[in-house]
């Protein structure tokens, strides 16, 4: 049996071994897991409260990159929230200028309202600074008579959208935990604090990131089935057939077409019958704000790999009889729950792979190569773990190293489940099982299919996207 306190062995091979063994995952788990996502896609098609809440967007345009005009946005979804005016040029081009704005653990965890009326001042802000910099552009304290200026919301968290400018939330994820804000419309809540403070900005439309991710893609390439988000949290939006969403049932909106659907993945299988569970996972599970919850979402996206690692690493630390890391020593950040951030193995894998700061020729023999890299992680951890250097080794440093790269491995190609069962749900490509394989997964070889990704995984993770 695996402990996550302490590992038990005779030997420090066989405890890796088994802890390698552990975040392997086979082709045949990967085609269950698939299996398990379009079981709950029909689900969540179908019905409404299901935990993969397959919900509505109410947008049912795609663009192609032809329209023009300027718009406003705001984006909350994580560390930070960005005030964005966007312009579109026609020519499947567009231009940007934002501006990003911290969000602190208080206003995560505070009132809702405190929240609120922080997006409403930020929005205020960029439109005062917007303005005093010379752009023609939008004045947010206007005349009572004067047009209001509309805004975007990207709001990336679970709501359950009746229009395309009201939707209630229906859950919290990525850390945030603000006060009475479940079943509220988020719409209203953010309006509310617009007039609060006399901000003449009318918010117009509600959309997730996902399908922000989908239609920027549209735009800028002609076409987009599919946008998806590996970073902080993950989820994903995609162009559904009207007619296959039968929970709308009679409704006016569900009169044919094609409609956007968030599908909020990170939810899927809550219930961990497919996902491949370990004892670090069920940990992590346990302590985190949400147990039992944001299943799929915990094994693969950048809020929990470190802390997954977190719990490796401390069970090599004490591991029985023999310590198996750094002779048995911690440190404080790394007894620290949520101590280690995912950034920390991304850096690990930049120092092994000789990238970003690490990047430079390789000189002298294989086994001074590998050396000079292992020496370079030393220096990650020395200072990323706040440890002693002499507390870690070569050998700590290239174990350190083999655990962060089977974590992130496993999220990425469990990632890639999610990509696939979207793909096959919409017809584009087959799932074969591993005896069955004998032709290509996609069913149109020729055809170019367009998938719009977006996060701080595939953008900064040294190999994620590749993986996937």
């Amino acid at each position: 049996m695996s402990h996550t306190t302490a590992l038990h062995g005779s030997a420090k091979e066989d405890i890796l071994e088994s802890l390698c063994d552990q975040f392997t995952i086979d082709d045949q788990c990967l085609f269950k897991i698939t299996q398990t996502f379009l079981s709950e896609i029909s689900d969540g098609l179908s019905s409404y409260g299901r935990p993969m809440a397959m919900i509505p967007t109410f947008v049912k345009g795609v663009p192609d990159g032809s329209e023009t005009g300027t718009f406003l946005a705001l984006d909350l979804g994580g560390t930070n929230l960005r005030v964005c005016e966007v312009t579109l040029l026609g020519d499947k081009t567009f231009s940007l200028r934002q501006q990003k704005y911290k969000v602190s653990e208080a206003l995560k965890t505070g009132e809702v309202t405190t929240l609120f009326d922080y997006l409403a001042d930020s929005v205020d802000a960029f439109l005062t600074d917007t303005s005093s910099e010379g752009h023609d552009s939008h004045v947010s304290h206007a005349e009572e008579d004067s047009p209001y200026v509309p805004l975007a919301l990207t709001f990336s968290f679970p709501v359950e959208q009746s229009a395309l400018d009201s939707g209630v939330l229906l859950t919290w994820t990525k850390g945030f935990s603000a006060k009475n804000a479940i079943g509220k419309d988020v719409v209203k809540l953010l309006q509310d604090a617009f007039d609060r403070k006399h901000i003449h900005v009318k918010c117009v439309a509600l959309v997730n990131d996902t399908v922000g991710a989908l239609l920027s893609r549209a735009y800028t390439s002609g076409g987009c089935i599919l946008g998806a988000i590996f970073g902080t949290g993950t989820n994903g939006a995609y162009v559904e057939e009207v007619s296959k969403i039968t929970k709308l049932g009679q409704t006016p909106v569900a009169a044919g077409g094609e409609m956007i659907v968030n599908t909020e993945w990170g939810a899927f299988n809550n219930s961990r019958s497919a996902l491949p569970t370990t004892p670090y996972d069920n940990k992590l599970d346990r302590e985190s704000i949400n147990p039992r919850f944001q299943a799929f979402e915990k094994f693969i996206s950048g809020m929990y790999l470190g802390e997954i690692a977190r719990n490796v690493i401390l069970s090599l630390i004490d591991a029985a009889p023999k310590p198996v890391l750094f002779g048995g020593r911690s440190s404080a950040l790394l007894n620290k729950q949520w101590g280690l951030d995912s950034a920390v193995l991304s850096e690990i894998e930049e120092a092994w792979e000789g990238l970003g700061r690490f990047s430079a020729p390789e000189q002298g023999s294989p086994e001074a190569q590998k050396e000079e890299k292992l020496r370079r992680i030393q220096g990650v951890l020395a200072q990323r773990l706040e440890m002693s250097p002499p507390d870690i080794s070569l050998a700590d440093a290239d174990i350190v190293r083999k655990v962060c790269n089977t974590i992130a491995t496993r999220a990425a190609r469990m990632s890639g489940t999610a990509v696939a069962a979207i793909l096959v749900h919409t017809g584009r490509a087959r799932l074969w099982d591993q005896g069955e394989q004998s032709s290509a997964g996609l069913k149109d070889e020729g055809k170019r299919i367009g998938v719009g990704v977006d996060g701080s995984l595939v953008e900064f993770y040294p190999h994620f996207q590749t993986k996937l």
